[in-house]
């Protein structure tokens, strides 16, 4: 028999929304993962979406005919329109002449010296003019899905204890109330934990020889294929935050955000100081920028500064992809871990997540091998 009774002694509680409420409230990388829909398995998968328009890439091209591959020509259809990525001649399928292979001609040059398709082109699809009265199969065939991409759970675990003397004491009311403040304690160190993860964490499939862990920012950011922009050991800047920028827009995401550590939020706010404006009734003053403008759609990017980003790195990213999912029936919740004869009271809080990463490869691009921000203050204070 437990020595010490409170009203939920016996229950278990699901913490789920409070720690989505925790994690909200970070200010944090963390904050960008919103609660998805229980997972069913370790090994948790999801779809890609295909953000960009859709495109055929021609893989050799002889006496007027492009091979390509299956399923790229699948996209095609005699008639179907097409331009070559970065320019503007328009082509036209003039018919499908085997699974791999196809023939275009010509149809406006569009201001273009261009006149053939050659090897590596990327034809991007215009459109499939339909004839009137058509039929079922004549129509483009959609694809929203590219790929399939997984992470795996990890299990999460906090013990919350109070001992004997400490509900002796009587310091935050009564059993009741000190073991929610444990809790609460205890949920907050956690959603910071979860933030290292979210951003270092590697992959790892539980096994009977490992155990499940779950990957995080860097892990899928760098994977081949990935966007990135080097540093060249420069100082952070509003050219290497746009290169960023217009290199997730081109893959078909939309940045709206940039991740980097505190002294780099204040080594890009610098760069603006000098276009700052102070009005009479301005009640407050400083250099801090909170938000740049995306030079390539004048859309707004907000800046995130996370102490737990490495100093020499910043990401620009689209948080849309970003999700945190449970195993189902394996949501954080907290019990009553007392052993008999324990003097005091422990719960155990546990739980198994992992971390959503839709379309990495083309939402997150890193900007690596930065200066670091402590040498780059030096160097604008002494211009300064």
């Amino acid at each position: 028999m437990a020595l010490y009774t409170y009203s939920f002694s016996n229950k278990k509680r699901d913490l789920s929304d409070i720690l989505s409420t925790v994690i909200k409230d970070e200010p944090r990388f963390i904050s960008n993962f919103r609660a998805l829909e229980p997972a069913a398995a370790q090994k948790h998968e999801w779809f890609e979406d295909q953000l960009t328009g859709r495109a055929v890439t021609a893989s050799s091209v002889s006496s007027g005919t492009v091979t390509a591959g299956a399923g790229d020509v699948a996209k095609l259809r005699a008639g179907t329109l097409l331009v070559v990525k970065d320019d503007s001649a328009l082509f036209q399928v003039a018919a499908i002449t085997g699974a791999t292979t196809f023939t275009v001609t010509r149809v406006a040059a569009n201001g273009s010296s261009v006149t053939a398709v050659t090897a590596g082109d990327v034809l991007n699809i215009v459109s499939s003019p339909m004839a009137e009265g058509s039929n079922t199969g004549d129509g483009e065939e959609a694809y929203q899905l590219s790929g399939v991409e997984y992470n795996c759970m990890q299990i999460f675990r906090k013990d919350i204890i109070l001992t004997g003397s400490a509900i002796a004491i009587n310091v935050y009311g009564g059993v009741d109330n000190q073991v929610n403040r444990q809790t609460a304690f205890a949920l907050g160190e956690l959603a910071r934990d979860l933030n290292r993860v979210a951003l270092f964490g590697r992959r790892v499939e539980a096994a009977s020889t490992s155990r499940g862990e779950t990957g995080g920012l860097y892990f899928f950011a760098t994977q081949t294929g990935g966007l990135s922009v080097a540093g060249g050991r420069a100082r952070l800047d509003s050219v290497m935050i746009n290169d960023a920028a217009q290199a997730i827009l081109s893959a078909g995401g939309d940045p709206v955000q940039i991740l980097c550590s505190p002294g780099q939020a204040r080594v890009l706010s610098n760069e603006y100081r000098n276009q700052l404006q102070i009005v009479r009734s301005d009640d407050r003053r400083g250099a801090y920028v909170a938000v740049i403008v995306n030079e390539i759609n004048g859309r707004g990017m907000t800046i995130m500064a996370d102490p737990d980003m490495p100093d020499t790195d910043a990401f620009v990213l689209d948080p849309a992809g970003c999700g945190l999912a449970p195993l189902q029936g394996r949501a954080i919740c907290d019990e009553d871990a007392t052993p008999k004869g324990f003097d005091g009271v422990r719960r155990m809080a546990i739980g198994e997540l992992t971390f959503v990463f839709k379309n990495a490869r083309q939402r997150l691009c890193r900007i690596s091998g930065l200066k670091g921000s402590a040498a780059a203050l030096a160097e604008i204070k002494a211009g300064n």
